[in-house]
């Protein structure tokens, strides 16, 4: 068993990353799920559907959710969720936060979370005197 993976976003922000990734890894084996939510969505049924699918993800090993931005919508009703034990969340989704999380399935819910915040940090590069050169 793993953490599995919620993603919640505005629109399709949470749909395309995640199936750019699944383009760029091939195949990875934690359970991801994808949440979207748009302007004419309704917050309280927006967040039932939110609690169905936290169920229905859930692989034992606890859920990390990524939201897009830290104070929106799909944030709130994420933090929500934030005193649970078996749940963190992580706000800036970007798709080197995605990929580093889907390539190490093997760690821990607590793990996970740390490996999300530094692989969103460390996708975020100014290539201005860089030449865009790794």
């Amino acid at each position: 068993m793993t953490v599995a993976i919620l993603l919640i976003s505005h629109n399709q922000v949470a749909s395309e990353l995640i199936n750019t990734a699944r383009q760029m890894l091939v195949s990875y084996s934690l359970a991801t799920s994808v949440l979207s939510i748009s302007i004419d969505d309704n917050p309280d049924n927006f967040r039932l559907k939110f609690m169905q699918v936290l169920k229905e993800i859930d692989q034992g090993h606890g859920t990390l959710i990524l939201t897009d931005m830290y104070g929106s919508t799909p944030s709130n009703i994420a933090c929500d969720m934030s005193e649970r034990h078996d749940i963190r969340i992580v706000s800036g989704l970007n798709l080197p936060m995605l990929i580093r999380v889907l390539n190490y399935p093997h760690l821990s819910l607590n793990e996970l979370e740390q490996k999300a915040v530094t692989g969103g940090q460390d996708g975020v590069t100014s290539c201005h005197n860089t030449g865009c050169r790794t």
